[in-house]
């Protein structure tokens, strides 16, 4: 259904500066080299990977954060923009024009630093934060040594020739990093991460008195017609050190409480500041201001909507905004001004244009996994998207027109399997896709099914819609066999056939009915009782776990390893939030177990040789999947040319089969 979203695509000011809309693509860091020059200017790369999101449509775009002064060197990475110079200016001119060539304004977020959230190991030197023995966020054994006033002037000053160097490379204004998140900055504005007593500490005046004089540098060099704009977290949502709170949890506020933050978002409205640009947490509760799936959708919108009634300057809400309707109906009722996309941006680049030409339903959904974007970026890896391959990559992997048609056959019709229709058929081929089963998406259908994902639904929803706009031509209820396909006498053949539950075995009793496996409970085919285990402490198993105890079951865990999420790619966000939800609603984890046994009523284990015994109405057990190749088995030794992709090539996660998918059929 087409609505009209009239309200997100009505001009706005921020100090002067002009946008054509109320999108913000609020930072997303890119800080590879191959992204990222040494002197802190974007490659073309990089520079190409904000030019697609000005392309579709977005009114203002927000750099990643660029460093302002080094206080100790940076191992992997020493870019500062303070030390720029020409040849910066150069490289950013072609960026800041381009940008402004598609009608948008662009602002580069300048950042004092980590402080007590730098992870052990990216620096070297003496650890640096607001105040003496702060505990790192990472490894709290590490303290942290408060900056002295004469490093602070020195910081201000990296503000200042920073934003200058902007200025005069094109940018349209800046944006500071951070009274949010727990950064250094915002260290200093908390009560709980300052306890100096000099003059930028004690006070609420003077916690905010670094802020204040940052502003006032850089008016200062560059004119008090330069917009300055301030990222902020308007609550904290910390219990403690290293202790997120939970959406609706009552808890009592450890860093900036919603009351103090009324006068902050004031305080720093009367500094000086353009605009506040606004979501909620630190990274000791990342889940706020980096939101996983389990999150609500607008999540920070409400305390947004709070802050807005004592200041006069736009106010940008961040944080899965990515429903038109929210934030549409949020800036026609003057909640907030503005709404911050991110990860939405990063999906799909023109969700914009896509949205104002009433197309929402075109737009391929975040599904705010964190796979490609912060997972990849705390690994020093490029910044990516999990469903998007071509996210920094916007030339090298631009999908063109095939030189040679050739007939495609697609076996499969999973996440994968549609992904390779897809991308074939936007090549110009001729492309089949058989699907012995009643249902396109695969094993994605039953992960798809807990109460938190609806997006992933919805992305289910978007490939069957792209498969229609491409013509490609999908054979339900049909199993492929290598007769079937030699009659249609294909020039390429992708098996994408997915995987099969792995079953337990050698354990008395697994054969019970009461034993049922993680698609079967998922999908509900088969009964769930009141007490539950579950068997598999990974990311299925964990997340199972959270859905069924809102739904008023008692569970527990029972993992072989000595950890749960015991997983290389889960970014710290989404383990964080799972953790707290572990601990917030007292679901038992049973580490280092080996089943003994499994009775039509409870669970049998032991945990360094004693043995343990868990009433259960059902056990469920989600110990992963093995590949499904019998197929190819049959046809890869024929003169046909057959390719294995995805989770039939080896089981992984969402990323893997898409990106599978897609850099094969890119250059098929």
């Amino acid at each position: 259904m087409s609505k009209n979203y009239s309200h997100i695509f009505t001009p706005m000011e921020i100090g002067g500066m002009k946008i054509k809309n109320r999108t913000v693509m609020t930072a997303m860091g890119i800080h590879s080299k191959r992204l990222v020059n040494h002197d802190g200017s974007y490659t073309n790369d990089g520079n190409d990977y904000f030019l697609e999101r000005a392309k579709g449509g977005v009114g203002l775009i927000v750099t990643g954060a660029m460093q302002v002064q080094s206080m100790f060197e940076v191992s992997h990475d020493d870019t500062n923009i303070a030390r720029a110079g020409q040849a910066y200016i150069d490289q950013m001119k072609p960026l800041t024009d381009g940008v402004h060539s598609y009608g948008a304004k662009i602002v580069i977020q300048l950042t004092a630093g980590s402080g007590r959230t730098s992870p052990p190991g990216l620096t070297t030197g003496e650890p640096i934060a607001s105040s003496d023995n702060l505990p790192n966020v990472w490894n709290p054994a590490i303290k942290h040594r408060a900056l002295t006033t004469e490093e602070i002037k020195g910081y201000i000053e990296g503000f200042a020739k920073g934003a200058s160097v902007a200025k005069k490379a094109g940018f349209d204004g800046v944006e500071i990093h951070a009274v949010h998140e727990g950064y250094l900055l915002d260290q200093f504005t908390m009560e709980c991460t300052n306890n100096r007593t000099d003059q930028y500490g004690g006070s609420l005046e003077n916690r905010l008195r670094f802020a204040k004089e940052i502003l006032e540098a850089i008016k200062l060099a560059c004119g008090d017609d330069f917009p300055v704009m301030v990222r902020y977290s308007v609550r904290s949502m910390m219990k403690g050190f290293n202790d997120g709170a939970l959406p609706g949890e009552d808890f009592k506020e450890f860093g900036r409480s919603l009351d103090e933050s009324g006068k902050v978002a004031k305080m720093l409205q009367d500094i000086g500041y353009d605009a506040l640009d606004c979501d909620n947490g630190t990274y000791d509760s990342w889940f706020w201001a980096h939101p996983p799936v389990y999150m609500p959708e607008a999540c920070n919108l409400d305390d947004c909507k709070y802050i807005k009634q004592f200041v006069d300057i736009p106010v940008i809400c961040a944080g899965r905004m990515g429903d038109p309707d929210i934030a549409d109906e949020a800036i026609a009722k003057g909640g907030i001004d503005a709404v911050g996309l991110a990860r939405v941006l990063l999906a799909d680049p023109e969700w914009p244009n896509k949205v104002q030409s009433e197309d929402y339903e075109d737009v391929r959904p975040c599904i705010a996994c964190h796979v490609g974007c912060l997972g990849k970026l705390f690994q020093a890896k490029d910044m990516c998207c999990a469903l998007n391959p071509a996210v920094c990559r916007e030339k090298a992997y631009e999908i063109k027109l095939a030189e040679q048609k050739k007939r495609v056959l697609v076996i499969g019709g999973g996440i994968g399997g549609m992904e390779a229709a897809r991308v074939s058929a936007l090549r110009g081929h001729d492309v089949d896709l058989f699907e012995k089963t009643d249902k396109l998406g695969g094993v994605f259908i039953p992960a798809s099914s807990m109460s938190f994902k609806e997006a992933d639904k919805r992305l289910i929803t978007w490939y069957k819609k792209q498969l229609g706009k491409t013509g490609v031509k999908v054979h339900m209820n049909t199993e492929a066999t290598p007769e079937l396909i030699k009659q249609y006498a294909p020039d390429e053949v992708i098996v994408a056939t997915g995987a099969k539950t792995r079953i337990l075995g050698g354990v008395p009793g697994a054969e019970n009915p009461n034993v049922i496996y993680a698609v079967e409970a998922l999908t509900r085919s088969k009964a769930i009782g009141e007490n539950v285990v579950i068997i598999g402490g990974g990311l299925t198993g964990v997340e199972f776990a959270y859905d069924l105890v809102k739904e008023g079951k008692k569970v527990e865990i029972v993992e072989m390893k000595d950890k749960i999420l015991d997983m290389k790619n889960l970014c710290m966000a989404n383990a964080q939030m799972l953790r707290q939800i572990i601990k917030y609603y007292s679901i038992p984890v049973h580490l280092g177990t080996t089943l003994t046994k499994i009775d039509k009523n409870a669970v049998k284990f032991t945990v360094d040789g004693q043995e343990h015994t868990v009433a259960a109405d059902t056990i469920i057990v989600s110990i992963g999947y093995t590949s499904e190749q019998k197929l190819y088995e049959k046809m890869k030794d024929t003169n046909i040319n057959i390719y294995l992709i995805g989770d039939s090539r080896e089981v992984g996660n969402l990323e893997g089969a898409i990106w599978n998918a897609y850099e094969l059929c890119m250059n098929l």
